[in-house]
């Protein structure tokens, strides 16, 4: 049984300037088709825009309100909400509250490194 507490993954740096806390995926775990981090973005922050060639992605937002644009469409997000990223498809997330915006980051297959496009300079 693989049971992993948040306080106990370090964080690293995403491509797209995330600061991500890989949760479960192949890499710590018996998982091996999926992965599951946490993301943060700080005040007035943001990820870069990006797509991934081969992972879907789901973002469940925890804390905080945000921007979300997917292949220029873009929409409100607040805690609570679920956002649906296929592969292929630029996106990118702005914090626009007053708090740290997490959310969790679910990919199939994993989240790899060399499966992440930047798309802006």
């Amino acid at each position: 049984m693989d049971v992993i507490n948040l306080d106990s993954v370090p964080a690293f740096t995403t491509k797209d300037g995330s600061e991500i806390r890989e949760l479960l995926a192949y890499r710590n775990s018996g998982i091996r088709n999926q992965s599951l981090a946490e993301a943060r973005v700080p005040v007035g922050g943001s990820t870069m825009e990006h797509y991934h060639a081969k992972s879907e992605e789901i973002y469940y937002i925890t804390h905080g309100t945000g921007r979300m644009r997917i292949e220029g469409e873009d929409r409100a997000v607040r805690a609570g909400d679920a956002v649906a990223i296929p592969p292929g498809r630029k996106h990118k997330l702005w914090n626009t509250g007053t708090e740290v915006l997490r959310l969790l980051c679910c990919c199939a297959p994993c989240y790899e490194h060399q499966d992440t496009f930047i798309t802006e300079g």
